[in-house]
């Protein structure tokens, strides 16, 4: 170094005016970096502010961050946006929350980074000191003012909450948070470490992209319609925000097992391809997998080979997949990575991943450009094999282990792998290809993995996801609740008949009542001056009037109309594990005498003719909500269906509110000028993960309420002589309670002609 520079790092250090002795080893890089990239006038404010970050009482740490991070953040935003900085920490250090200072600093340059122009930048920054404002100081029963629980939190987690979401997004994530718990410390900080169940739904609900969770069903029906394939799919994370721990598990690529098709929980448009498209091109490479692959033994196996024959097989795959589908081939080309040739030097890396990148690339694109021999070679006796017919995994293998003894170098063995442009991330990991015949680590990891995942033991569709109200915050959680539904399993229909035989006197009367109610399909309206028909006896005595010299009444003419109902009915069954318990005054459970309720009127809506459909629901904790198809609106009350009825069976607990959305959603979406829920509960809404009996309660209150709004009719049937305390909160005056359970089987009915006469 000259003296004239030497002189002038002593004029900045001692202008800098710091006794802190970690700042002089850096503080000459920091300084070369700060010439390079300020201006004379971004220098002297850089050296200044510097200063005053160093005697705020807060240590080195904040001094040290800002001449390290400052120079990359005036590169991303411009030195003008110094001064908001500056105003963000004043009003930081003023407060309590002098804390947050270092933590605010030091992802400062991750955020500039994600926010390269002023508007968001300035935005994220009015979000902080808001969010600052809110929860600074709101503990209860204390007159101390507290520094925010959050905040801090808030600000480590800020760079990757903004790789997720938009400023927008994360200011929606942040409300929530703070508007439900800017009360509860420990809830706080829970939420903005991203721990809590509540932080991670909201940020499903906000990230960009397209989610699988609102894509599950459209994608099941192109799996099964154009590749005749049925699978669970299953969503994986793919933000691993606030798990913190090392055995979590870390998927990068969708795979597939016995357990069913697992995905990306989102995808982002990449490449011109839509979020939508790269599921589609997921889920047809797996399908064509499972078409076409064949297991290999792998135990003799190297790494460098079995990554080959993967490479091939996969190649092999597209191609059958372009053959049958030709128009997948932009979506294909778009989302597998171009590697540049020679762009991986041997020297420094392993290079085989780069090289087998290329010729995978190469075996798509017939304008490839590459140019190397060996890669032209076995992109030549790849399209050979295939010529022919579908080729084989076995021969793929053969051709890959060729492949890997040509092109392998020695270069191949340093550890430091070459990977930009090579990972294809629309095809799976490929843990299906192989079998092996002496268990390793890999293998207990990959059985380990399916344990911890195996979903709850109701086989069939996917789980849908439904909000819960939360009384204390005044707010939906979202997707709180996962309900599974499937086809109840059938029992003996015998059962039913000598239901029907054994209340046939009941039978007989209900029928006169029903003869009452049964629509007269055409009623006629007489006395019209202009119809459809000629009114006869009108039409004579018009006739008699004119002879006779009197003025004929025009009026003769008749029309028609239709006198029908219109009416669309679902009843939703309690089957909760205190149906189980004795009928008071009787042999017979709850459970039998709802069943000889449920047959009767089923009996009954049959006669009438309206559609109607029948469910049953239990849960055992919000994770886990059960919801039970016994008859659905287009079927009979035939054979089938009373064994279903038949087979149904209590337990668990009672979870109100997801169940009446799901059957408001299947009610909703008939065509009715009517339409009416009947929900048979033997009690209130209750579950054992939920201490608050007010909290189901509550939110049964809202499922209701949101029913009402989509023109949907609910009637409670309760059979809890306390229920007075409760079901009035949750269905105002639409509840009945029959305290009298025994009578059940002569009231549902009589109720249902009543509701509906």
């Amino acid at each position: 170094m000259t003296t004239a520079a030497t002189d002038d790092l002593q004029a900045w250090r001692a202008r800098l005016d710091t006794r802190f002795p970690e700042v002089e080893p850096v503080f000459e890089s920091c300084l070369g970096e700060a010439v390079r990239v300020l201006s004379p006038e971004g220098l002297d404010a850089y050296i200044d502010y510097a200063r005053t970050l160093g005697k705020l009482g807060r240590g080195v740490e904040p001094m040290l961050i800002f001449l390290a991070e400052w120079p990359q953040i005036a590169r991303s935003l411009g030195e003008d946006a110094l001064p908001a900085i500056t105003a963000t920490i004043h009003t930081l250090y003023k407060s309590p929350n002098g804390k947050a200072i270092t933590p605010f600093l030091q992802s400062l340059a991750a955020v500039a980074r994600r926010l390269p122009s002023r508007e968001p930048f300035q935005r994220y920054l009015s979000l902080s000191l808001d969010f600052m404002e809110r929860t600074t100081g709101s503990i209860h029963g204390h007159h101390k003012t507290f520094a925010s629980p959050g905040l801090p939190l808030f600000f480590e987690r800020a760079p990757q909450l903004l790789g997720l979401l938009s400023v927008g997004g994360l200011k929606r994530w942040v409300e929530y948070g703070v508007r439900n718990y800017h009360h509860h410390p420990e809830r706080q900080r829970d939420y903005f470490s991203l721990r809590s169940a509540d932080a991670k739904a909201v940020l499903q609900r906000e990230r960009r992209g397209t989610l699988l969770a609102d894509h599950t069903r459209v994608l099941d029906l192109y799996l099964q319609a154009l590749w005749q394939e049925e699978a669970l799919l299953v969503p994986y994370a793919t933000a691993h925000l606030g798990d913190d721990s090392a055995s979590a598990p870390r998927h990068s690529q969708p795979y597939f097992d016995a357990l069913g098709i697992r995905l990306p929980d989102v995808y982002e448009d990449r490449g011109g391809v839509r979020g939508i498209d790269r599921y589609r091109a997921a889920l047809a490479h797996m399908a064509g997998h499972r078409r076409w692959s064949q297991p290999q033994v792998a135990d003799n196996w190297s790494p460098f080979q079995r990554l080959a024959v993967e490479m091939f097989e996969d190649a092999r795959i597209d191609t059958l997949l372009l053959r049958e589908y030709p128009g997948l081939r932009g979506t294909l080309l778009r989302l597998h990575p171009r590697p540049t040739e020679g762009a991986c030097d041997p020297a420094t890396h392993s290079c085989l991943r780069h090289r087998l990148a290329m010729l995978s690339r190469a075996m798509l694109d017939a304008q490839h450009g590459y140019t190397d021999p060996d890669l032209l070679d076995f992109r030549q006796r790849f399209h050979q094999a295939l010529a022919a017919g579908e080729s084989s995994t076995q021969e793929m293998a053969s051709l890959a282990l060729s492949c890997v003894a040509r092109i392998r170098r020695q270069s191949d063995q340093q550890p430091n792998v070459f990977f930009t442009d090579t990972e294809v991330d629309y095809r799976d990991d490929n843990r299906h290809l192989w079998i092996y015949i002496e268990a390793g680590d890999e293998e207990e990891s990959f059985d380990d993995h399916r344990q911890r995942e195996t979903p709850p033991d109701v086989p069939g569709l996917p789980p849908r996801h439904y909000p819960e109200w939360d009384p204390a915050s005044q707010t939906y959680r979202p997707d709180w609740v996962s309900l599974y539904e499937r086809l109840q399993p059938s029992g003996n229909p015998a059962d039913i008949h000598r239901i029907l035989a054994r209340h046939a006197a009941l039978a007989k009367q209900l029928k006169r009542l029903l003869d009452l109610l049964k629509p007269q399909d055409k009623v006629r309206i007489r006395f019209q001056e202009e119809g459809s028909e000629l009114d006869l006896d009108v039409a004579i005595r018009s006739l008699i009037d004119f002879k006779s010299g009197a003025a004929p009444d025009p009026r003769i003419n008749m029309s028609h109309r239709t006198d029908g109902r219109d009416i669309a009915v679902l009843l939703l069954l309690d089957l909760s594990q205190s149906l189980n318990e004795p009928a008071a005054g009787s042999e017979q459970t709850v459970l039998d005498l709802s069943r000889e309720a449920v047959t009767l009127l089923a009996w009954a809506i049959q006669q009438l003719g309206d559609p109607f459909a029948i469910a049953g629901f239990h849960s055992n904790t919000r994770h886990d909500v059960r919801y039970q198809h016994i008859k659905g609106f287009d079927e009979g009350f035939d054979d089938e269906v009373k064994g279903r009825l038949a087979g149904i069976e209590a337990g668990y607990s009672t979870r109100m509110g997801a169940a009446l959305r799901h059957a408001g959603h299947y009610l909703g979406a008939r065509q009715a000028d009517k339409k009416l829920l009947l929900i048979l509960t033997d009690g209130q809404p209750s579950d054992i993960d939920t201490p608050d009996e007010r909290t189901l309660i509550e939110d049964a209150r809202e499922a209701v309420r949101e029913l009402g709004q989509e023109g949907i009719y609910t009637h409670c049937i309760s059979l809890d002589p306390k229920a007075d305390a409760y079901v009035g909160d949750i269905f105002g005056g639409r509840h009945t309670v029959i305290e009298n359970v025994q009578r059940l089987p002569e009231r549902l009915p009589q109720l249902f002609m009543s509701l509906t006469r």
